[in-house]
C-alpha cells in the first residue's frame, strides 16, 4: 500500500491546484486510490480489510499527504471511520465496509436527532466538517435519541447517542467549505431530513463495546483519529522542507550574491526543522507501536498508553505546523504566490493543527493525567 501511495504521488502532486480549486477530491482520483485499500485500512480481516499494522497505516497517510495534503487528510478520515466496522453488528458491518470500494466518513458529535420508529430510527440533522463525504459510500452522523417532544429521551434499551450510518442518497451537501487550507478535502456541512436508519446500523462510540474482537477494536478510536490527523500534518510539513531545499539552491535573495542555501540562517533553520519533525514523528510512531503490540497480545490500551498517543499526536501536529511556517518564512517572497507549494503546505498544516483532536487544548488532558489529577478520559 505504501508503494502504491508513492507510485500515485507524482500524478497526485500534479493535480494539487485542481484539487484545491474543485474543493474536493476529483472522483477519478478517488477511483485510482480506492483499489489500494487506503480508504479502509482499519476494516478487519474477516471483512476483507488490507491487514496493515498501525504504524504502516500512519506511514500511508503521511505519504499521501506529502504529495497533497487534502488527499492525505481524506485517507486518514475515511480509514478512521472504517475502524467502526468492528463495532457494527452483522449484516451492517459487511454492508457498509465489506466492499473493497467502500468509503466511510461523517461527523461524530451529536448534531442530529433520532426518533425511534418501527424497525430503526428516523434521523434529521445538520453536521459540519464532512471531510470527503462527497465521495463516501456511507455517511455517519452523531445523534441524540429524542422523544415525541423533541427532547433527549433514550430508548428503553439505553440507546441514547448513536453514530448512525446513512446512505449518500439521504444526504444533502451544503457548500460551506471556503477556507484557508486543506481546501480540497470537501469538508462541507451535510444534512439529512427524516432519513430511515434500520435497526442496529449505528454504534455508540465509547459506550458500547465492539462486536468483533481484533487488534483494531482493542485500539482507541479517538487515538487513531488524532494520529491520522497528525500523520497528514507531518507529511505536508515534510514536503515543505523538501520544497524549501529545492528553492534554496537556485534562489538568490534580493540584493544578495549568495543563494538562499548558502546563508547560515537558512542552513540552521532547515536543520532544526528536519530534526524537530523527525523527532515528533518518531515519538508518535513509538507510542502507537507500543499500544499496537498490546492490542496484538489481546490487551486493551491502558489510560497511560492512550495518554501517550494523544500527547504525541498533538505534539506532532503542532510541530508540523511550526515547521511549515518556518519554511514559509525562510522562503521569503517566493512563497507568497499561490503557485508556490510552500505556501500551500503552510496553509494546510495551519488548518490541520486546528482539528479538535490535536488542538493545543488537548495537552491539558495529557498534563492533568501526568500530574495525577482526576480527569475525564471518555474521549481519550
Amino acid at each position: 500500500m505504501l508503494a502504491a501511495a508513492r507510485e500515485l504521488g507524482g500524478p497526485i502532486s500534479a493535480r494539487s491546484a485542481e484539487i484545491e480549486a474543485l474543493g474536493t477530491l476529483p472522483m477519478d482520483l478517488v477511483d485510482e486510490i480506492r483499489p489500494t485499500g487506503a480508504f479502509r485500512m482499519y476494516v478487519p480481516e474477516d471483512l476483507g480489510g488490507p491487514q496493515v499494522t498501525a504504524v504502516e497505516s500512519l506511514e500511508v497517510v503521511e505519504e499521501f499527504a506529502y504529495h497533497d495534503g487534502s488527499v492525505g487528510w481524506c485517507v486518514a478520515i475515511a480509514s478512521t471511520t472504517s475502524l467502526l466496522a468492528s463495532y457494527l453488528p452483522d449484516p451492517h458491518a459487511g454492508d457498509r465496509f465489506g466492499d473493497p470500494a467502500a468509503i466511510g466518513g461523517g461527523f461524530v458529535m451529536p448534531r442530529g436527532r433520532a426518533v425511534p420508529v418501527d424497525g430503526g430510527l428516523r434521523v434529521s440533522g445538520r453536521w459540519q466538517w464532512g471531510s470527503g463525504t462527497k465521495h463516501c459510500t456511507t455517511v455517519g452522523g452523531g445523534c441524540l435519541v429524542v422523544g415525541p417532544d423533541g427532547q433527549p429521551q433514550p430508548r428503553d434499551d439505553g440507546l441514547a447517542a448513536p453514530f448512525v450510518f446513512m446512505d449518500p442518497g439521504d444526504i444533502t451537501f451544503i457548500e460551506t467549505w471556503d477556507v484557508a487550507g486543506l481546501a480540497g478535502t470537501g469538508s462541507v456541512d451535510f444534512e439529512a431530513r427524516d432519513a430511515f436508519v434500520p435497526e442496529g446500523r449505528w454504534v455508540q462510540i465509547g459506550s458500547t463495546g465492539p462486536v468483533r474482537d481484533n487488534a483494531w477494536s482493542r485500539f482507541s478510536f479517538y487515538g487513531l483519529l488524532a494520529c491520522g490527523v497528525a500523520s497528514a500534518a507531518v507529511g505536508i510539513a515534510r514536503r515543505s522542507i523538501d520544497e524549501l531545499v529545492d528553492l534554496a539552491g537556485a534562489k538568490k535573495p534580493q540584493g544578495s550574491g549568495r543563494t538562499l542555501a548558502e546563508r547560515a540562517a537558512t542552513q540552521a533553520e532547515t536543520a532544526q526543522a528536519e530534526a524537530r519533525l523527525s523527532a515528533a514523528w518518531g515519538l508518535m510512531l513509538d507510542a502507537v507501536d507500543d499500544t499496537w503490540q498490546s492490542a496484538l497480545a489481546g490487551q486493551p490500551p491502558t489510560v497511560d498508553q492512550k495518554r501517550r498517543i494523544r500527547l504525541a499526536a498533538t505534539h506532532a501536529a503542532q510541530t508540523a505546523a511550526d515547521v511549515a511556517a518556518s519554511m514559509f518564512r525562510v522562503a521569503g517572497g517566493a512563497a507568497v504566490y499561490r503557485s508556490s507549494p510552500i505556501q500551500r503546505c503552510f496553509r494546510d498544516t495551519a488548518v490541520a493543527a486546528q482539528h479538535a483532536m490535536v488542538a493545543p487544548r488537548t495537552l491539558e488532558t495529557a498534563g492533568r493525567l501526568r500530574l495525577g489529577l482526576p480527569t475525564d478520559t471518555t474521549t481519550l
